[in-house]
């Protein structure tokens, strides 16, 4: 979100306090993955607040900012995307399920003892959504998502 929340802000002002107490005011450039930024049309203040200086533009490595503070209105254009893109993941799942067993996981598949032959030994008929044998592909964190090769079958049904 925090990334997100700063490509949306991009080209409106906000205010940037580094580690060092220094402060810069002006308009969000650009961004990148590390929270490097671009701002234009700048005023930096000194730690005491007693120094000021005006610039056209200036770079600001991101592992040296303390925080940020934009605008609400960026903050409720962000919070309005997710509430779109919510909306529309549940329509595309809407549109994608039906009632069909064979849409399910693990769910027939064809095969006797239901699901598929990439189902880690399980032959249940529950496929990976849970049950014996199905340890093997929880490896890594949630779901063994990150990390882990699974059998071609086994993409699909994700």
């Amino acid at each position: 979100l925090p990334l997100s929340l700063l490509k949306t802000a991009q080209s409106h002002p906000m205010l940037v306090e580094l580690k060092n107490g220094e402060t810069y005011n002006g308009h969000l450039v650009t961004c990148d993955s590390w929270m490097n930024i671009n701002l234009r049309d700048v005023i930096c203040t000194s730690k005491d607040g007693d120094r000021f200086w005006r610039m056209p533009e200036c770079y600001i490595r991101g592992s040296t900012i303390k925080y940020l503070r934009i605008p609400d209105e960026v903050i409720d254009m962000v919070k309005e995307d997710a509430q779109a893109k919510s909306r529309n993941r549940t329509e595309m799942n809407k549109n994608r399920g039906g009632n069909s067993s064979q849409n399910q996981r693990g769910g027939g598949g064809g095969r006797p003892g239901g699901g598929n032959r990439n189902n880690a030994g399980n032959r249940s008929g529950q496929g990976y959504g849970g049950g014996p044998g199905n340890n093997a592909m929880r490896l890594g964190g949630a779901g063994g998502q990150q990390g882990n090769r699974l059998p071609h079958a086994a993409k699909n049904n994700r």
